[in-house]
């Protein structure tokens, strides 16, 4: 694959990763592109399918996971989510930087392809922070929420494991957490915006 290389951002729901996200693909229009992930679960009021996700049928989706053409996918919740690796050519034919939304376990499993990416992982300061943000949201079932602060603590003790992720954030501080993102990406940035003068 060419084009520039693929940035895959990982940490626990709660973390800020969809904050710093946005933040960076608009203070840097055209530069980035998002690979938008498959997953079996419904649409959250006002998720636009093909553009937050594309939404799938269990079925459709795991032909496709033993067809190979996913680069990485995990079950969560009972429901299927992963990247298609037609979803990251599409932004790198663009010559813009593909940014992938992965969990731990899709880490892992990226780390067998030939993908390349910089792996960054976005971590909160603490499991109470992490629990507070996340019930502030009031989006979980305490049940669902649980199994989030489960899953968060396994991602916080594997980011911690040598040579997983190139450069680990710690999210205490939304504008230095930013600020360290951009630093990591400078050289890929300055790349894709000098192909574009």
């Amino acid at each position: 694959m060419s084009g520039p290389r693929p940035v895959v951002l990982s940490g626990p729901s709660g973390a800020g990763k969809s904050t710093l996200m946005k933040r960076l693909i608009q203070d840097h229009e055209g530069v980035f592109g998002f690979s938008v992930s498959h997953t079996t679960r419904n649409p959250r009021p006002g998720e636009e399918d093909g553009k937050d996700y594309h939404f799938s049928t269990r079925e459709a989706m795991q032909e496709g996971i033993d067809k190979g053409d996913f680069i990485e996918n995990a079950e969560f919740s009972g429901n299927l989510y992963g990247t298609s690796k037609a979803a990251v050519e599409d932004v790198q034919a663009q010559n813009l930087i593909c940014i992938l939304d992965v969990d731990i376990q899709g880490v892992k499993r990226i780390k067998e392809t030939d993908l390349n990416p910089i792996y960054i992982s976005i971590q909160p300061p603490s499991m109470e922070v992490l629990e507070k943000r996340l019930r502030d949201r009031q989006t979980e079932t305490e049940e669902s929420l649980q199994k989030r602060l489960e899953a968060a603590r396994i991602d916080m003790e594997l980011s911690k494991e040598p040579g997983v992720f190139d450069v680990v954030i710690i999210n205490d501080d939304l504008e230095r957490a930013y600020e360290e993102l951009k630093d990591i990406l400078n050289e890929e940035i300055q790349k894709v915006q000098e192909a574009k003068s």
